[in-house]
């Protein structure tokens, strides 16, 4: 698996062309979320005069952990409408989309991953026990307390 996604664009059919395959670029140090497998591609690439227009469809895999009841499972990101556009440097016909690739994927990503929207959380197994040090207020007075010095 390459660890970058580049287009050679002097090797772009002028009609356009279709991209497939897959590269490892988002790798992240994170406990609770874990990328599996490479990022899967399949891209339409077209050159427009100097420019590069670029459009498609995304998708990895993650081991992530719920974020209710703390269990691992995995679950599929895909980025359905990705785009990316930019001007060619006829002196580096190599245009490199790795880091807008991961970019699209790490944004994509939920913010508080849940393993089932019927997920109900961690369970409580016990009642927790009442705080007794409120206990010492109860007997407190506000109301009553004369102003000192009169």
């Amino acid at each position: 698996m390459e660890d970058k996604l580049t287009i050679d664009v002097t090797r772009i059919n002028p009609e356009g062309e279709t991209i497939e395959g897959e590269v490892g670029c988002v790798d992240l140090d994170e406990e609770f979320v874990k990328p599996f497998g490479g990022v899967r591609y399949r891209l339409d690439a077209q050159v427009f005069g100097t420019e590069l227009l670029v459009r498609g469809h995304l998708e990895q895999d993650f081991d992530l952990v719920c974020s209710r009841c703390g269990k691992d499972f995995d679950d599929t990101v895909e980025v359905d409408d990705y785009t990316f556009s930019c001007q060619i440097d006829e002196h580096n016909p190599e245009v490199d989309l790795t880091e807008d690739v991961r970019e699209s994927i790490i944004l994509t990503l939920s913010t508080y991953p849940v393993c089932s929207e019927r997920c109900q959380g961690v369970e409580q197994t016990a009642e927790m026990p009442a705080d007794e040090r409120w206990g010492a207020l109860d007997g407190l007075r506000v109301g009553d307390a004369e102003p000192k010095g009169t």
